[in-house]
């Protein structure tokens, strides 16, 4: 029997639940030109391409994309447009069919026949952000009779790079190179027939192949970051150099100055570092992915050939080892200047320290400099009291003389005067323990 209560949902979950199924790929058969487009976008330009793309929906009477979509495939007729929006870029995917005819000219014509062309021309001119990459991919049936010199027209045959894909199931070539129309260019051949790919894993091949060129590109953006680090970590390394044989030899009265010529170095390495940081990790995750969608189209060596796999070891690798070098240098210029900072510091604590002991030794002397004057006040306080009291001892004998007082005012005085002294001696020393209490206390 079902269960018919119905559980708290997590407001996310519909989301997180539905992003197995982000991007999927689409079912494809060969004949096909594809042409691929990603703009570089910022965060008002991403949004403006959704708009772009709506506009062109709408100038086609076909449902508009919501607000929140990052995803749209559609049918225009004469091709399908797939939009997907990306963290940095916007990516825009046309296809179209190859009729017989146009199949059968492909190899001849001087403008070969490209599903961009199919596209609005004004539209496509005007989409928002600035172009990272554009394709043409070619996906053709095998067997092609005229394979070898189709290939031959398209691509540039001394960049040529091509490899069996999908465990031998199809072939993929291409140049890596820029054409006169500003696209890069694919040739893809497919085995069709019941040994050949399915639509579906023909469409995920596809995929894998765009991505292939998405990612580079993107991955590729953090070297220009990279070698304008350089610059700025040569010479940054350079002053942290000439700061610590400063220091080394540095005076007393010089450490100020360096303290805050370090602190001034120190922030603008850390701020070059995160002005370059998050380029670096993206064109490290971007990279990755290159790694992965290699793997995935199953490579496999065509002869004469490099591979698509080889072609991106050789060439990439001195890129990426370029950027993780720069933050590699990055991170252990920012703990060198750290080190260097706290090293300073300690030395200006240290003397600091000593300043400060040789301040409350002055102030010790003079402390105990004080309490012998004290002492010494202390005992003229004793004579100077003790003779004003026996002074009035004196007086009051000499009134009491006229009353029958047996002494003289002089003998009064002179036997009154050590019960003064030792009187005021022990008040005095009683008042001056008692300050003395109340300071330790507070």
């Amino acid at each position: 029997m079902s269960s018919r209560f119905q559980f708290l949902q997590h407001p996310a979950r519909v989301a997180l639940h539905n992003e197995i199924h982000a991007r999927p790929p689409e079912a494809m058969e060969a004949p096909l030109a594809i042409s691929h487009v990603v703009m570089l976008c910022d965060a008002a330009e991403r949004e403006a391409s959704r708009q772009h793309v709506a506009s062109l929906l709408r100038s086609h009477h076909l449902p508009q994309p919501d607000a929140q979509s990052i995803h749209v495939r559609m049918d225009v007729g004469l091709f399908r447009i797939r939009w997907e929006l990306h963290t940095e870029f916007v990516s825009y995917t046309f296809a179209r069919p190859l009729e017989p005819d146009a199949l059968a000219h492909l190899a001849h014509d001087r403008d070969p026949l490209t599903a961009s062309d199919a596209v609005p021309q004004d539209w496509l001119a005007a989409l928002p952000g600035q172009c990272l990459s554009s394709m043409h991919l070619w996906v053709l049936p095998q067997p092609v009779v005229s394979r070898p010199a189709l290939v031959k027209h398209l691509l540039l045959e001394d960049n040529l790079v091509g490899a069996y894909v999908a465990d031998e199931q199809g072939e993929v070539f291409t140049d890596f190179a820029i054409h006169a129309d500003g696209f890069s260019r694919m040739v893809l051949f497919a085995v069709n027939g019941t040994k050949g790919m399915t639509q579906r894993r023909l469409g995920r091949l596809v995929q894998q192949l765009l991505e292939i060129e998405t990612y580079r590109m993107a991955a590729l953006m953090g070297l220009p970051a990279a070698r304008e680090a350089y610059s700025v970590l040569a010479t940054a390394e350079r002053e942290l150099a000439e700061l610590a044989q400063s220091i080394r030899v540095a005076a007393r009265d010089d450490e100020a100055q360096l303290l805050d010529r370090l602190t001034s170095l120190a922030g603008q390495v850390e701020s070059q570092h995160a002005a370059t940081h998050s380029r670096f990790s993206a064109s490290a995750a971007y990279f990755e992915l290159v790694d992965k969608r290699i793997a995935d189209i199953a490579e496999s060596r065509l002869s004469g050939l490099q591979t698509i796999g080889e072609f991106m070891e050789r060439r990439l690798t001195p890129a990426r080892s370029t950027c993780e070098w720069a933050t590699r240098r990055q991170d252990a210029l920012s703990q060198r200047v750290s080190r260097m900072s706290n090293l300073l510091r300690t030395r200006v604590e240290i003397e600091q320290q000593q300043s400060s002991q040789a301040l409350l030794a002055s102030m010790n002397r003079r402390q105990d400099l004080q309490l012998k004057l004290q002492s010494t006040v202390e005992g003229l306080s004793v004579a100077a009291i003790t003779y004003y009291i026996v002074g009035l001892v004196a007086y009051l004998a000499k009134g009491l003389e006229k009353v029958g007082w047996p002494y003289s005012p002089e003998s009064s005085a002179a036997l009154a005067i050590p019960c003064v002294v030792v009187g005021v001696w022990w008040f005095l020393r009683r008042l001056h323990r008692k300050i003395t209490q109340g300071q330790a206390q507070t």
